[in-house]
Formats: structure tokens, sequence, C-alpha cells
């Protein structure tokens, strides 16, 4: 009897030494600096014409090779990524031009949004305004048509979107998938649209990634579908820069038993992630995951923690992330550490995206379900199946991922061995 493709996958999954192929990654912010960095750095790879630097996973001939990515994706902007990479201005130009005829194929496809979850950030290429299910479903069609066009064994949903305000993670809605699919139905507010692609992605069978600060699979109802669908999810927040260096420092500071009085941190940064900023409630997401590392990397509450973000159009992408911190030390003497870190927002995060896409296809192939909790290394606010405190210091956190590379340890949460 001829195999078709839903047979054809599962088998693949059930493999352990079956390698995934051509391996899709479905771009929620296709249009994005982050996005369109991450598949153009994937086009000049595959041209020859740039180095592997910032890939921290380049090594590792045993996930699905970086030019085996093939993506598409939703975006507010109907904008082809050759044009969306000239507007962010995170790419040489002739990096662009390079990579050019390939951009200019990829247009986003018209994005599930609502301005009630994220203001500052807005655009005319969306699903018209109809109820969560009909939403859903028009997601859930582009991903099948997707997969099948592009002849794809295995497809990664990915959350690049702007910063959305939080919900109210409390609400009932929220709190298990059978009430989930009915508040789909009723139009329950608490749904947002980053938990739509998310839902529509696991309803699919594809693993899920959210990069952004916006609550999405990280509710009860979705964990436990992912864990009943038997698909993988990871996030959230990817740990790009500020954070990467707080998660390494505090460890350091902590083992020197240099007590932490105070640490001051801002970022200066004008892209869209910046606009999307100035609406207070989408800060408070981010805030919320920026501000959750140190306590827990120090062992001991911070009171004059604070982080500030400001929009500042004129960096773009080429963000200021400035630090202060105060110390004390041997006989009460106090210290200070300043740091300024001024980087590039989407050269950092991009390659970080494309790691993850990658680590996810290999957990989908090994069988893994729900959180995994092993990929906490790239996020500042990972996620943990039982809601317990997560590991932050990054050494730790790059342990338990070469671990699970390596089939060293693995994951305990529901559903895996």
């Amino acid at each position: 009897m001829h195999e078709g493709p839903a047979e054809a996958r599962s088998a693949r999954h059930k493999n352990p030494e079956t390698t995934t192929g051509r391996l899709g990654a479905a771009v929620v912010g296709l249009g994005g600096a982050v996005a369109t960095t991450a598949v153009a750095g994937v086009e000049l790879l595959k041209l020859g014409t740039c180095g592997r630097d910032g890939l921290p996973l380049a090594s590792r001939t045993d996930l699905v090779p970086y030019e085996d990515l093939v993506f598409g994706g939703w975006d507010m902007s109907a904008d082809d990524l050759a044009k969306a990479a000239h507007l962010h201005r995170v790419l040489e130009p002739a990096q662009i031009e390079a990579a050019a005829a390939r951009l200019q194929q990829l247009r986003p496809w018209p994005a599930v949004a609502d301005p009630a979850y994220c203001r500052a950030v807005t655009g005319a290429h969306v699903v018209p305004f109809d109820s969560p299910r009909e939403r859903t479903e028009r997601i859930r069609e582009d991903l099948r048509r997707f997969r099948d066009e592009q002849g794809l064994d295995e497809v990664v949903v990915v959350n690049l979107a702007s910063t959305e305000r939080l919900p109210d993670t409390a609400s009932p809605a929220l709190a298990s998938p059978e009430a989930f699919e009915a508040a789909l139905d009723t139009g329950d507010g608490a749904i947002t649209p980053a938990m739509l692609y998310a839902y529509a992605a696991l309803r699919e069978g594809m693993a899920y990634l959210n990069f952004t600060p916006s609550c999405a699979a990280d509710v009860p109802a979705l964990i436990r579908l992912a864990e009943r669908q038997g698909v993988p999810i990871a996030g959230k927040d990817g740990k790009t820069g500020q954070t990467m260096v707080k998660t390494v420092l505090a460890p350091a500071l902590r083992s020197r038993a240099l007590r932490v009085e105070g640490w001051y941190s801002t970022n200066l940064l004008g892209n869209r992630d910046g606009r999307a900023l100035e609406d207070p409630d989408s800060m408070a997401s981010k805030t919320a995951t920026k501000e959750s590392v140190l306590d827990a990397v120090l062992g001991y509450p911070v009171e004059d923690h604070q982080v500030r973000i400001e929009f500042y159009r004129p960096r773009g992408d080429e963000k200021e992330a400035w630090d202060n911190i105060d110390l004390v030390g041997f006989l009460g003497r106090r210290m200070q550490m300043k740091i300024d870190f001024l980087c590039r927002d989407s050269v950092l995060a991009a390659p970080l995206v494309l790691e993850l896409i990658r680590l996810l296809a290999e957990a989908r192939r090994r069988g893994e379900r729900g959180v995994q909790e092993q990929f906490g290394f790239f996020f500042k606010a990972p996620m943990t199946a039982d809601g317990s405190v997560p590991e932050h210091a990054l050494h730790r956190q790059e342990q338990a991922l070469l671990d699970w590379l390596d089939g060293r340890g693995r994951t305990t949460t529901s559903g895996r061995s």
C-alpha cells in the first residue's frame, strides 16, 4: 500500500535514525527585521558568501543543515522580503542584492492581528476581523498549503511578531484545552493573536517556537494540548544581548560573594520592536521577562533592579544596551561596574532563531512532546512544564542543551522519558 505524506511523517517521527529532510519555517512576522535577517542569512550561506559566526550550533552536523530550511509566513505588510530588508537597514545593500533573487520571491501571507493587543504596530495586510475559530482555520489552511506546495517533511511555526500586551492568564478560557476550544467559538477576549497561531500549529501537529515576550503557548490549555498532540514547544523571549550578558555575569558575581545592591539597565533602539514597546501594555510584557532573571540567578532579591527600554528612532536596529551595577564586597566596600553593549539586535537574534528551528525539528524527530526545557539557553523567560522557576545561568543552560543533544540527558516533563 502506498504511504501517504501524513503516514510518512509519522513514521519518521517514530524512527530516531531517520533524518528530517526539507524543513519549513512558518514565521509570524516574516517581514520584520529578525526574520528578513534570518532568511537572507540562509540564502547567503547557500551562496557561500558568508561565514558561520554567531551560529552557536554550526558544528552540529546531526541537525538539519541551514541550507535545507524553507521559509514562509505572515506579516501585516505585503512587501517582499528584499524591500523589507532594505527598510530595516540591518544588512548591507550588497548582501541584500546577493540574496535578492530569493528574497523578492517571498511575500508574506495576510496576518491575523488585533490592535487591542498591539496598538503601536499596524498594517493593512491582515485577515478580516472575524471569529477566533475562523481565524485559526485560516492559519491552519496557510500551514497545510505551505507544507504541501513546498513538499516539506516538517514545519516549525515561529513567532517573531511585535510584542503583545499581557492577557488575563488566570482566565478560565486558558485553563484547559476544552475551555480553550469553547472560548474560540464564543470569542473570549483572553485569547490573543499569538495564542491563535500557537493553537493552529499544535492542531496541525507542528512544533511551535515563541521568540517573543508575548503570551502564546505558555498557558495551561496549550501546554496540555501540545502534550496530547505529541508536539514540542519552546519559548519565550529570545535571550540575545543585555540579558545574555546578565546571565553570564550574575553567576560570576554570586560565585565570588559580591553582593549586587542595584542593577540599572537601559536600552535604546529604533526598530519596529522598539516602536511596539512605546505602548505601555506591550512594554510591560517585555520588562517582565527581562526583570525575571536576576533574582533567580543570584538567589536573593535585588531591590533596586530597574530595566528601561526607550524607542529612539535614529538608532534603528543598532541597539545600545547600557548597564550600571552597584556591588558590595569585603568589609562593606562598595564598587561599580559599567557595561555598554553597542549591538545589532537582529544580527544577535536571527542566528538563534535558526538554531531553534533546527532543534525543534530534532525534538520532533526524537518524539519529544510538550515544553522543551533543555532549550532554555536561548530564552529570557524559559518555559517549564510545571511552572517552576527555570534555570537562568547561561553556562548551566548550555550544558543542559549539550547533554540533550548528545543523549546524556532528557527532560522529564509529561509524556517524555
